[in-house]
């Protein structure tokens, strides 16, 4: 048996602006864009060389959704964006005007800092070190 999970749906206000932040401030790449009906698109996105999961942009169809877009967590770091480049990456994305909230750590388990999406999710960009890579934290 063989169980996965694909997508990860993420609520946006505008599938457009969300496009244009996943793809041009943190390079991931557009893996479908098709449109359902008048107001439904299926837009899936994910970082270059991702195997496993994704996220499907959502946009938000009424005001409960509405009123979670950019705290799907509670406030708290809902995604996480592993790298083998910590400092590549981390200059990449400041380079590109991605805030981040925290700055970069030494943790246990790699390298760590927090930075917000175009919403104020929050996420960690994440190096493991040796002993954690390929675990999921």
């Amino acid at each position: 048996m063989y169980n996965r999970i694909a997508h990860i749906a993420l609520v946006v206000k505008n599938y457009d602006e969300a496009i244009h932040f996943y793809t041009n401030k943190l390079d991931f790449i557009l893996l479908e864009d098709t449109k359902i009906d008048e107001l439904k698109r299926w837009v899936v996105v994910a970082p270059p060389g991702a195997k496993e999961c994704s996220l499907l942009l959502a946009k938000a169809a009424n005001k409960k959704q509405l009123a979670s877009i950019g705290n799907q967590t509670g406030g708290r770091v809902g995604f996480f964006l592993f790298t083998d480049d910590f400092n590549r990456d981390y200059d990449k994305l400041r380079n590109q005007g991605v805030t981040f909230v925290r700055p970069p750590k030494k943790e246990p388990y790699g390298v760590v800092a927090v930075f917000k999406d175009l919403y104020g999710n929050l996420w960690d960009l994440l190096e493991p070190n040796e002993k954690n890579k390929g675990v999921i934290r």
